[in-house]
């Protein structure tokens, strides 16, 4: 007669064994402590494998453009299921939130888009690239894509556009979330004018030449420093990634220009009603040391969206934290997108 062992220490079994189903099959324990233990070995192992799984099928982001009314949209994919679109601001691209797309695809169908006049995006020369028409153009690129609903992400003045979009297409969105951004009067901020004074006098495109050939001049106070907590830690590819497609052509420096000139808060001026009948989730996320946008700009949305569930604080951070303190911000977003 064979003798009968215990599946998970080997000693040898009773008249009256413990049976565990353990992944289809029934084996059988001597206790009830090996039958846990064994169903955590069955549950650490299998959670082991699904991770390996996941990392060697990981869907990496993956760069497409799509054409609308508005020009030949560019941008950057990475995961699947509900989509969230993740809005730049001026002078970056959709790089801005490879921190989101990288760390939130398990969970999000992770959209950057590249607005009009900015990355890799290809316009007519005399395509409307004000903020307002930006909004547009994302609705036209949803359309195109066959996306009916988004959770949309803004930062700067794409945070500006994110709000104008919500605005006029309030359909189209599912939840918000605006970190440091355009509001109401606050546009162009005060600090971003010699900027801008500079580009209409004819500078841009020396400034530009000037940011890529010593990446030092970027990262200084008199150019993009102050948008960052830690400036000197922004990588020169990063840089290059940001900058090089507005000296591509004379024509992307010229859109580029156009975009500036016709940065006017106008435009959310005009919306401020609509804001205000906005109920969707609303996650707002500020920097407390940004000289662009100072943190009751954050206390004025949250009071005039109906929809804002919560409004955080990030010490000491500045215009891009998405980019810098982005772990601290993507627990914000998830934790806002499951409750939401």
């Amino acid at each position: 007669m064979v003798e009968k062992t215990c599946a998970a220490c080997d000693c040898r079994l009773d008249a009256n064994p413990i049976k565990v189903k353990i992944g289809g099959k029934t084996v059988e324990v001597c206790c009830d402590d090996c039958s846990r233990k064994l169903k955590e070995a069955h549950v650490s192992a299998t959670a082991g494998r699904r991770g390996r799984a996941m990392e060697e099928n990981k869907i990496l982001p993956i760069r497409h453009s799509v054409q609308t009314a508005s020009g030949r949209i560019s941008y950057v994919e990475q995961g699947a299921g509900p989509a969230a679109l993740f809005v730049h601001g001026v002078l970056l691209n959709g790089h801005l939130w490879r921190h989101q797309l990288t760390h939130m695809s398990d969970i999000r169908r992770c959209i950057a888009v590249d607005l009009l006049a900015h990355g890799d995006t290809e316009i007519a020369p005399d395509q409307d690239v004000s903020v307002t028409a930006n909004s547009k153009m994302l609705a036209e690129f949803l359309h195109a894509l066959k996306i009916d609903q988004v959770d949309v992400i803004g930062n700067d003045s794409g945070g500006g556009i994110a709000q104008i979009f919500c605005a006029l297409y309030p359909a189209r969105v599912r939840s918000l979330t605006l970190t440091d951004c355009d509001t109401h009067d606050n546009w162009p901020p005060e600090a971003f004018k010699p900027f801008l004074a500079m580009a209409a006098g004819g500078g841009l495109r020396g400034a530009l030449d000037a940011m890529l050939s010593d990446k030092s001049v970027y990262r200084s106070p008199q150019a993009l420093g102050p948008a960052y907590e830690n400036p000197e830690r922004v990588s020169d590819d990063s840089i290059e990634t940001y900058l090089r497609p507005f000296v591509r052509s004379e024509q992307r420096t010229r859109d580029l220009q156009r975009f500036l000139a016709a940065f006017d808060n106008k435009h959310t001026l005009a919306i401020k009603s609509q804001l205000r009948t906005f109920k969707m989730p609303t996650l707002i996320a500020w920097g407390t040391d940004d000289v662009y946008f100072d943190v009751k700009w954050s206390r004025w949305l949250a009071d005039n969206i109906p929809g804002t569930r919560r409004r955080v604080e990030f010490k000491n951070a500045r215009l891009f934290f998405p980019e810098e303190r982005w772990q601290d911000f993507n627990q914000e977003l998830r934790e806002h997108w499951q409750t939401a």
